[in-house]
């Protein structure tokens, strides 16, 4: 079964795409790419892999360089013991770019992949010329105000919390991870079926793996860091696009007023938290308006 997931024979269901991976600040980032034009990078979140995008990257990549990046702690990328702050992580892809050979790139950020889209933005200006953050803000001091109990919430973000506790997790759910993400994935989809078995065989494939389970712990551990690194940052002065459920645009709008004078918000509809695999002929069209 694992074969038949495997990035090998899942880039044999996007043709014109190929994988590959490259050494950079110290890991090894699996990424997936195709198309010409413009370099478009696109960075998911948890629990996902670059496979969040397969609906997107053929259209996408019809006009630009489209490259999917497994980021450090994810699917076929390095799952180190550390470096997990998005400012780190952001070098991660300042290094990765520079190795392809782009000197500035567009970079769009579902869920997590939205925090480190925005750290890179931040803290590597030169390289970015337009920044898109899917649904999710970066960690700010308002993640300190979210209630211990789930009063008045549709649904209650408790995984920030359990992805927290240290060696815990990945003792429960080694081999068994499915069982998170099908909560995860249902409770945070109108249309379940957005996200399929197989695409959910997909996930699992990698998060079954306890260093993985301890690497995208990672990324929500070291959220404090995030928050004290958030406090630092300056203005974007590039155009940013907020693309998101309703909910999603929200926090997005809240988040980025300190930061930009340019964004453009694009609620998605009929779509939840996965707003990708939900509604991909919206977010295509409103990512190519965005960057024309």
């Amino acid at each position: 079964m694992s074969q038949l997931v495997s990035d090998e024979e899942l880039v044999k269901l996007l043709p014109g795409f190929s994988n590959h991976y490259v050494e950079v600040n110290g890991i090894t980032l699996h990424y997936v790419e195709s198309g010409k034009g413009e370099p478009l990078v696109l960075l998911p979140g948890w629990p996902q892999t670059w496979w969040a995008y397969h609906k997107l990257m053929p259209a996408l990549s019809e006009k630009y360089h489209v490259i999917a990046v497994d980021i450090r702690g994810m699917g076929s990328s390095s799952t180190p013991e550390g470096g997990y702050d998005k400012k780190n992580m952001a070098k991660d892809l300042s290094d990765l770019i520079k190795v392809i050979g782009y000197s500035k790139i567009t970079v769009a950020g579902h869920d997590i992949g939205a925090a480190v889209a925005f750290s890179f933005a931040a803290n590597h200006p030169e390289q970015t010329a337009k920044l898109i953050m899917l649904d999710t803000p970066h960690p700010d001091q308002n993640m300190y105000k979210l209630p211990m109990l789930p009063v008045g919430m549709p649904v209650y973000p408790w995984w920030v919390a359990f992805n927290q506790v240290k060696e815990l997790p990945e003792a429960l759910l080694e081999g068994r991870y499915a069982i998170l993400q099908e909560w995860v994935f249902n409770s945070l989809l109108i249309d379940r079926d957005a996200i399929n078995d197989f695409d959910r065989l997909v996930y699992a494939h990698h998060y079954n793996k306890k260093d993985n389970i301890r690497a995208s712990n990672g990324w929500y551990q070291s959220f404090v860091q995030d928050i004290e690194d958030v406090k630092m940052y300056d203005k974007i002065n590039i155009p940013v696009a907020a693309i998101g459920s309703k909910t999603g645009c929200q926090m997005l709008g809240y988040f980025l007023s300190p930061f930009s004078d340019s964004v453009t918000i694009t609620e998605i509809e009929n779509s939840s938290h996965f707003v990708m695999e939900e509604n991909p002929l919206q977010v295509i069209q409103a990512i190519k308006v965005f960057l024309a």
